[in-house]
């Protein structure tokens, strides 16, 4: 739902790799909810929302249609990415939006929507199991606008971004017609000022009579972002209906996890079934790791280091499995788990640790991957190189354990090996070959 070019604003770390072509996040720092939730949180705030209520099974959505009281419904897939309208179930049904005209046609929609898997431009091939669907109001709308407020890094402070080519792909608008897209910077430490609400409000269209009435949800959407320590406040489409309502027809919403102990009832709507379970596993542990689809496992302290790993992975002909960043203090058990997140991976051939110890000490990292060799009876071959603080204790201590941990005493050497290891692994596994790597390579 957000363009690339916004998306480089929003406050949140990213890196870009070069071997990848693409942004790789390393710490996603912001929860996302779902719709419905996001919709029940504005409403709190006097923001204008279409009436609805969510549901788990087919029954449920019947009912709530009948509660609305009305034949103008939707029903609402929702899964934690965009792109749902033109989504295609694995089922087969096509869209995960479907306007509806009694409660029994809600149902309908409904059954085939729960259980099954939703696959749009964002989830990727593997989708998202739908478990909760939305049936609210539908309303008919004279014009459809765009409408964000996040943080921009260029300004040091909030953004509002709006444009007229709501209810659309904002991705093609800022790609195809990026003059259409529209930016008032705000003071944090004045606030929000009527004439830039109606500065934008005026830019993206909205009909003399509803200017105010624009004017007063923006305002109340940035009050929204700034009590509840939002990152990304997303409306598309923002909507004045025929009636002559201005309306928050759709939300995206994310929050800062810095601010969560401020914010622990929101918190509290993570939805970690939509997650992928290994980064819900490494979240709880203060672990940063991300899959990906190569074969070569990476333990790294920093992000930058992690990069470079992945870098020089790629160059010597191999794919990283993942990046997994334990950070500049992390203890011996969160290496043990990070190892053992690793290589629950089965597509893992084998392991490259690369740190440098400086708050990181080299001992403990090597006491944990230990740990998690002994603990785990773990056979995928560990290729580690370290350097800095306690390096030769580290070394002493790995020497020492008997354990099938491969040395390396630079990153050029270690991703050789991590590499070449791979390759054989692999070929092995297709020839059902036993093979040993306590000899040097």
């Amino acid at each position: 739902m957000i363009s690339n070019l916004i998306k480089q604003t929003i406050s949140k770390t990213s890196l870009y790799n070069k071997s990848f072509g693409q942004p790789i996040q390393y710490s996603k720092r912001y929860l996302n909810i779902h719709e419905y939730q996001a919709q029940k949180l504005m409403k709190n705030f006097g923001i204008e929302c279409p009436k609805g209520n969510v549901a788990i099974t087919p029954e449920e959505s019947e009912k709530i249609g009948e509660l609305l009281n009305t034949q103008d419904l939707v029903v609402k897939a929702q899964i934690l990415a965009g792109g749902r309208g033109k989504g295609i179930f694995t089922s087969g049904l096509k869209g995960g939006v479907h306007i509806c005209n009694s409660p029994e046609e809600v149902k309908k929609f409904a059954g085939k929507m729960l259980g099954h898997t939703l696959v749009t431009k964002q989830t990727g091939p593997e989708g998202k199991v739908v478990h909760q669907v939305y049936i609210a109001e539908r309303h008919y709308l004279r014009r459809e606008m765009y409408f964000a407020i996040l943080m921009d890094r260029k300004t040091g402070g909030p953004v509002l971004v709006g444009s007229p080519e709501g209810g659309v792909d904002i991705e093609a608008v800022a790609r195809d017609n990026p003059s259409a897209i529209y930016k008032e910077p705000v003071d944090i430490m004045q606030g929000i000022k009527p004439e830039q609400t109606k500065r934008l409000a005026e830019k993206l269209g909205f009909s003399p009579k509803n200017i105010e009435k624009a004017q007063d949800q923006m305002t109340k959407l940035y009050n929204f972002f700034i009590k509840n320590d939002c990152t990304l406040v997303e409306i598309n489409p923002f909507a004045e209906t025929a009636s002559g309502e201005v309306m928050c027809m759709d939300a995206k919403l994310n929050f800062d996890d810095n601010a969560a102990f401020r914010h622990q009832d929101i918190f509290q709507l993570r939805d970690k079934s939509q997650e992928d379970a290994r980064e819900v596993k490494a979240s709880e542990y203060d672990l940063n790791y991300i899959g990906l689809d190569g074969n070569i496992g990476c333990l790294v302290n920093g992000a930058g280091l992690a990069m470079a790993s992945m870098d020089i992975i790629k160059l010597y002909g191999g794919n990283p499995a993942n990046f997994l960043d334990v950070g500049g203090g992390a203890t011996q058990k969160q290496v043990t788990e990070a190892i053992k997140l690793i290589s629950s991976d089965p597509n893992v051939k084998s392991i490259l640790v690369n740190i440098f110890g400086g708050i990181m000490k080299c001992d403990i990292i090597a006491l944990g991957i230990i740990a998690a060799v002994k603990e785990l009876s773990i056979k995928t071959p560990l290729v580690v190189r370290l350097q800095g603080t306690n390096v030769q204790s580290a070394k002493k201590i790995m020497e020492e354990s008997g354990l099938r941990l491969i040395a390396a005493d630079d990153l050029d050497d270690a991703a050789q090996k991590a590499v070449k290891i791979a390759e054989i692994v692999s070929l092995a596994e297709k020839s059902e070959l036993e093979i040993s790597f306590r000899l040097p390579l």
